[in-house]
């Protein structure tokens, strides 16, 4: 071999070497309320401790970018809320530490795509319920620390076989609820840590029962299960029986809305009606003709009837007769006006 290849194959081992180096990036405690932008792209191990970073959806986008870490710390920050897909693109993410937040809420999928994650910690904070298929994707989960929350049960999936899990500190209800965690923790291999202080009550003692020894009656359970089956079977039947005598006695209220139906079409109808009612009466407003108002009025028709003095050539023709319309507010009429005092007038005259 050549010493040129000998050179060769020396830098490129050291760039392999180069590359696969932990790089860390220590930025604890400076205040931060977001992930920061400026870190190196090929950082490793990432420790954003005792900041006040929230994990919105900006976090996620920008720590999607550091896609080579392999531990991440966000412990002590102000994470509320993991939503789903939160570290969708750190696939090679080995350790992840998210306690000592205010966590209250964990989605189901919240964890996808953490498919190397060995050890996740989310103790001390205030997680009351989870789902059973949260931690189902986390196939090389080996440690779950769930201590100091506030779960009273967990389902488990029979599946899921970490080899070390932390319950410590919980305010375990010793249920039916809780038998599946029971069953799960009896069969499995699993190290449950701290094992003294992992105990749950019964609802009606304060005395502490370590989780494992709880006598919780697998008999009862299932009684109890038969019977919640059964009342939901039989639910709509119920309430189908609950509501006929309703229709008898409900007779008073059909026929108050009925009343009031009606009554709102009643005074729709009057709403509409009222302006061609008022039109109408307006538009034939007449007086009976006073004796003292004869003389006047045939003074007035005389002069309507009387030729025009600008018209002395055309004496021998007819008179024209004017109707003045006095009202036009209302709808267009024909233009005459029939009156019987003012046929009994003119009856008069002849």
């Amino acid at each position: 071999m050549k010493f040129s290849d000998i050179a060769n194959t020396y830098t490129i081992n050291v760039l392999l070497k180069v590359d696969y180096k932990d790089v860390a990036c220590e930025e604890s405690g400076k205040n931060l309320f977001s992930i920061p932008l400026n870190l190196f792209q090929n950082v490793t191990k990432l420790s954003l401790k005792n900041n006040k970073i929230t994990l919105e959806d900006r976090d996620k986008e920008i720590l999607g970018r550091y896609i080579n870490l392999t531990e991440l710390h966000l412990n002590e920050n102000n994470i509320t809320v993991l939503n789903n897909n939160s570290f969708y693109n750190l696939k090679n993410l080995t350790i992840l530490d998210i306690s000592n937040n205010c966590i209250n809420t964990v989605h189901k999928a919240a964890f996808a795509g953490l498919n190397q994650l060995s050890v996740l910690n989310l103790s001390y904070n205030m997680i009351a319920q989870l789902d059973s298929d949260t931690f189902s994707s986390l196939e090389s989960l080996t440690v779950l620390d769930l201590q100091y929350n506030f779960l009273k049960y967990f389902h488990i999936q029979s599946s899921f076989k970490p080899i070390k899990i932390v319950l410590a500190g919980n305010p375990w209800i010793c249920s039916c609820d809780l038998l599946d965690l029971q069953i799960w923790l009896t069969a499995s291999n699993v190290t449950l840590e701290n094992e003294s202080n992992t105990t749950c009550t019964f609802s009606n003692t304060v005395e502490k029962i370590s989780i494992k020894m709880a006598a919780i009656q697998t008999a009862d359970c299932k009684i109890e299960k038969t019977s919640l089956e059964n009342t939901v079977t039989s639910t709509p039947a119920a309430n189908l029986r609950s509501k006929l005598p309703l229709v008898g006695k409900s007779w008073t209220f059909l026929a108050g809305v009925l009343g009031f139906v009606l009554g709102t079409t009643l005074l729709i109808f009057t709403a509409v009606k009222c302006p061609a009612w008022y039109h109408y009466v307006i538009s034939y407003r007449h007086h009976r003709l006073e004796e003292n108002d004869t003389e006047i009025f045939e003074q007035e028709f005389s002069a309507d009837m009387s030729p025009s003095p600008s018209g002395s050539g055309t004496s021998n023709e007819e008179p024209i007769v004017i109707f003045e319309k006095v009202h036009a507010c209302g709808d267009e009429e024909d233009g005459f006006i029939e009156d019987k005092y003012i046929d009994i007038y003119i009856n008069e005259k002849r």
